[in-house]
């Protein structure tokens, strides 16, 4: 038996995969009849390597702008398609810890959708996998996209 999902949350990262994985979020809130999160989480530690440590206001701001821009069109892709209880969220910090723990908390999500994987085999190996940590830590349950 299926299990019935009150709020969903779908992390995305622009990677590649992002409009599959959005894809079958929209399919996941349209079959549960529910409400949709979609979550970016920025990472300002990793504009530190390449910026140094003085990341500039100007980065930051054009940085969440276009987050915004796109996430708005996330929703509209998600409104067109048929859903009618959508919010856009952009978190700042470890995506990790956002997407499974402090995120489903703080907005009750019952079902995390994301992508395998938006890092090549080299960043998996030296970071570690979002999409692992989530999958091994969150409280509810995880549907991975590949």
């Amino acid at each position: 038996m299926l299990k019935n999902y009150k709020n969903i949350l779908v992390a995305l990262d622009g990677s590649k995969i992002t409009d599959r994985v959005l894809d079958k979020a929209i399919d996941a809130a349209k079959r549960n009849q529910t409400h949709l999160d979609i979550l970016n989480v920025l990472e300002l530690k990793q504009f530190s390597d390449t910026y140094g440590n003085a990341i500039s206001s100007d980065i930051i701001y054009n940085l969440v702008e276009d987050t915004r821009k796109q996430l708005a069109n996330y929703k509209t892709r998600s409104e067109n398609a048929g859903l009618t209880d959508v919010s856009v969220h952009i978190r700042f910090g470890n995506p990790k810890t956002v997407i499974a723990q402090e995120f489903p908390k703080d907005h009750n999500n019952n079902l995390i959708i994301i992508g395998q994987t938006g890092l090549n085999a080299l960043e998996r190996f030296m970071i570690g996998s979002v999409t692992s940590y989530v999958n091994r830590t969150a409280q509810c349950d995880v549907l991975i996209i590949k």
